[in-house]
């Protein structure tokens, strides 16, 4: 029974649709990082977390109207996305759309926004909120009417019908038209109707990048904000032994110096006097050092030298089978995220509260952790999702927002600014783990794959906040809180041993994972898990295979591969390189292809490309790069292609550039100098992204989907060029080099 209202008591308020919703499963995380529920009923993506409408959906009495979603715009395009899906099946302008992300005073709890899983979670709740609302008020509006409901149709912010018939959506919200429960299926636009989506509409959030407006966190100057910078420890276990602060407490400009117990800041009134605080108490404070690290000369030895959880994830056939054996063991080093701006936070303390403006990629687990450390209850912590300058994964963002919220209560009623200096991110940051895995496989005398025996050996990818020992903060402060226990990430989706099951058919196959409990190098999510050295592993091995029996690997992955989606990406790639015609090409020249389906789940992506190498100089110029990737139903094309361009370049730079380096004391990879990213004078000179659309079909994430196969086809075309298989990455002139000369 529908609410009537007038419009004098509509524009009085009584008819704004309010914010009122659960925030039930506020921190607990599955992998996923959706929140952990108890599902009643199966409803589509997030909705099932949280499944009032009004969650999702706000309209006033004015008409205007808010989205709201858990997500985090992370560089990805979220944001605008998110605004297509919604103006699509509301029948609103997109441009009288406002979009409010992650918040914990605001939004419904979506975790963590990680593992490409914004636009199926996030994007499915609010496409199916959407439309639901839209079916809601054409209702409404023939109740107030008198007239059929299917004689109206949304268009324009109103519903309409026959004869002039208007009512703007402003006029028939009322407080409780929308509080209600979401339904599990919904009358969704057909693509064939679409005017939004599938549109490569501007991204919302590039201008204020480009033009130097207030885009990031790092940004941002409220009024009355101090300065505050970190003095951190010079190695893992190191404890303040001595300390006298006196000569900068004196210092003009100087406000506070912080201490508790091993955590140390500097307040001050600007950042140049907060910095040169930090460089004078950073001399006067002495440390002891226990930390021994691994020798990073035999870091695969180290790694699988350690105890291990072993656990078989597949296991099909008989192993024995002969024939041609192709064998390896592929090493990836620990990884930094590289963020051109370091991590940043801004915190405000006040009446036993927090605020925290913070880049973290979980607004949720942060409070909870956050709360736990400053042993305040959760609705004192408030946690507001604002862009970091770059970090796909967990970087500093998290240890950052707990500095800044530490250092705000012992300086309340003042916005406190703490951004890390750039060797405390290379330094500090959570790494990607170091990897190991090892590879046995056999292909007979008729060229079919006989046997395939995978193993790989990983430390957590999963240690992001939710417990306050995951910061940095919580575990330097007194009565500090201990590091919580490894998380092993499980199957389908996998930690370390993401993508470690192939997407091809073998008869005869065993995987196993060696999870690694113990941590040499402080690690957590890194993009794409263990996804990318088990893609680039498995596709190097397909490459020698198919070299070992004469076939072409195009057509050799084709002849394992059964799912009609993988194929047509597959054959896409190599058909828009020119693959069966390709030349041969002189010497230093290589061709290579790599494909793989994100986690088994997620969106198909295949990459062929060319490249040159000076065999004298060892530097690798890649001069085209073809890419075919299904990602289901597209909202915004060139928002797949910025994300697959993205990939492309990122996984370029961790497979010839990256790897962190140490001592058996200290990191010692903590400037650009001492880890090389990729330059603009390495970006692939050429890239062409053929999307293929899936009408109807449901998101699949593609954040992650270049990596792997990217870090595949330029393996594969290094072997190409050189005729030698390297597999300690990463690739550098040094080692191609040396594989030119052999």
């Amino acid at each position: 029974m529908s609410t009537m209202l007038s419009r004098r008591a509509v524009l009085s308020g009584a008819g704004a649709l309010t914010l009122a919703f659960s925030l039930s499963g506020a921190w607990a995380q599955t992998a996923a990082g959706q929140g952990d529920i108890s599902p009643k009923r199966k409803l589509p993506g997030s909705l099932e977390g949280t499944p009032r409408l009004n969650a999702w959906i706000r309209i006033d009495a004015a008409g205007a109207v808010t989205i709201l979603t858990g997500k985090a715009e992370l560089g990805q395009g979220l944001r605008t996305a998110i605004l297509q899906i919604a103006a699509e099946e509301l029948k609103i302008p997109f441009d009288r759309l406002t979009l409010v992300t992650a918040d914990t005073g605001r939004t419904a709890n979506e975790g963590y926004t990680a593992g490409s899983h914004s636009m199926q979670d996030s994007g499915t709740a609010i496409r199916n909120a959407a439309a639901q609302v839209r079916e809601i008020l054409i209702q409404e509006a023939a109740c107030r009417l008198s007239v059929p409901a299917e004689t109206l149709h949304a268009a324009d912010g109103a519903v309409v019908g026959a004869n002039g018939l208007r009512v703007s959506y402003g006029d028939l919200v009322s407080a409780e038209l929308l509080e209600v429960e979401a339904q599990p299926t919904s009358k969704l636009t057909a693509t064939s109707e679409f005017t939004v989506m599938n549109r490569s509409v501007a991204r919302v959030d590039i201008p204020g990048k480009v033009a130097g407006g207030e885009a990031y966190v790092q940004d941002r100057r409220p009024e009355g904000m101090v300065h505050a910078r970190m003095i951190r420890p010079p190695s893992y276990g190191a404890g303040i032994i001595q300390l006298d602060s006196a000569s900068v407490e004196a210092m003009p400009g100087v406000l506070k110096v912080l201490r508790d117990r091993n955590f140390l800041a500097v307040v001050a009134v600007d950042e140049w006097t907060a910095i040169q605080a930090m460089r004078r108490l950073s001399t006067v404070a002495a440390w002891h050092e226990e930390a021994e690290l691994p020798d990073s000369t035999k870091l695969a030895d180290a790694l699988t030298a350690l105890p291990s959880h072993d656990t078989v994830i597949l296991d099909t056939g008989k192993p024995g089978a002969s024939g041609k054996v192709v064998e390896g063991r592929f090493v990836r080093p620990y990884l930094a995220h590289g963020s051109i701006g370091p991590s940043c936070a801004i915190a405000e303390a006040g009446d036993g509260a927090v605020t925290v403006w913070t880049h973290t990629q979980g607004v949720y687990p942060l409070r909870q952790a956050i709360a736990g450390m400053l042993k305040l209850p959760l609705d004192k912590v408030r946690c507001i999702h604002t862009e970091g300058s770059g970090c796909y994964g967990h970087n500093g963002a998290d240890d950052v927002g707990a500095d800044a919220a530490l250092i705000a209560m012992a300086v309340p009623g003042r916005p406190v600014r703490v951004q890390w200096m750039r060797e405390q991110e290379h330094s500090w940051e959570p790494f990607g783990p170091g990897m190991v895995t090892s590879v046995r496989a056999v292909v007979d005398d008729a060229g079919a794959i006989a046997d395939w025996h995978y193993d790989v050996w990983s430390q957590s990818h999963m240690m992001r906040p939710g417990q306050p020992g995951t910061l940095l903060a919580a575990r330097d402060k007194s009565d500090p809180a201990p590091p919580p226990p490894p998380i092993e990430v499980a199957q389908p989706e996998g930690g370390g041993d993401r993508n470690a099951i192939p997407l091809y058919r073998f008869p005869n196959s065993k995987v196993v994972t060696h999870f690694l409990p113990e941590m040499p190098l402080r690690g957590s999510s890194m993009r794409s898990l263990g996804g990318y050295l088990n893609v680039l592993s498995i596709e190097s091995t397909m490459d020698d295979l198919a070299h070992a029996s004469g076939q072409d690997p195009v057509d050799f992955r084709l002849r394992f591969l059964e799912e009609d989606r993988a194929r047509a990406v597959v054959e896409k790639a190599a058909a828009d390189l020119g693959w069966s015609r390709r030349p041969p090409l002189p010497s230093g020249g290589g061709y290579g292809f790599g494909f793989a389906q994100y986690k088994n789940l997620e969106a198909y992506c295949a990459i062929a490309l060319e490249i040159f190498i000076d065999p004298e100089a060892g530097d690798v110029r890649i001069r085209r790069v073809n890419v075919a990737v299904d990602t289901g139903e597209v909202v915004n094309p060139d928002g797949i292609r910025n994300q697959i361009e993205g990939g492309i370049v990122q996984s370029a730079s961790w497979t010839l550039f990256e790897q962190v380096t140490f001592d058996r004391r200290r990191i010692t990879s903590y400037d650009w100098s001492s880890y090389p990213i990729l330059r603009f004078s390495s970006v692939p000179e050429r890239v062409d992204v053929a999307i293929i659309d899936r009408p109807g079909a449901p998101f699949l994430g593609v954040a992650e989907a270049a990596q792997g196969p990217m870090g595949a086809a330029l393996a594969n075309a290094i072997r190409d060029a050189c005729g030698q298989r390297l597999r300690q990455l990463p690739f550098t002139p040094a080692r191609i080099r040396q594989a030119f000369a052999q």
